[in-house]
């Protein structure tokens, strides 16, 4: 198994960090692991060493660069691990993308949904669906189709109600 930093060398330092029920693990080699400074695991934060990752020494060879309204440098950002102000984001905006996109699958925040919520947005998407393809089955003179489309949103509104009670 390759270094997950340099992707060269063979990979000897196993770790492993389970925060919320999410398992991240990081394969380093020899150097890149006492590069990185890790001779002890206890308190140390895989995020930390994330921020480094696949970009060896920089974010998107972004040395240099600092917030225009805090000041906030890449080296503070690779110190702490957060950034400075909301203009961060936008300032460090093309590093930061891939950054997320490692770390959580997804440079997009989209959310979390209740579950009651969930299924009513669902059938309401369904809905929509729906009467699209019944405006086009009656632009096509298709009634049978548009008939039984009719009535599969008759039933979802029907469910729609059931569950708003």
């Amino acid at each position: 198994m390759l270094c997950d930093i340099c992707k060269k060398n063979e990979a000897t330092v196993h770790l492993t960090q389970i925060i919320e029920n999410k398992m991240l693990k990081v394969d380093l080699c020899e150097v890149c692991s006492k590069t990185k400074g890790i001779q002890e695991t206890t308190g140390f934060s895989l995020a930390d060493l994330q921020v480094g990752l696949g970009a060896g020494d920089e974010i998107a060879g972004e040395a240099g660069l600092k917030c225009p309204v805090c000041g906030f440098s890449q080296a503070d950002f690779k110190k702490t691990g957060r950034l400075g102000c909301s203009a961060c984001w936008a300032t460090f905006e093309q590093g930061l993308a891939p950054l997320l996109k490692a770390m959580h699958k997804s440079d997009r925040h989209v959310g979390k949904v209740p579950g009651k919520a969930a299924h009513t947005l669902i059938i309401t998407e369904r809905i929509k669906e729906l009467a699209g393809d019944l405006e086009k089955a009656v632009r096509s003179e298709k009634y049978e189709d548009a008939a039984h489309i009719r009535d599969q949103i008759r039933e979802l509104e029907s469910k729609l109600k059931i569950s708003a009670v």
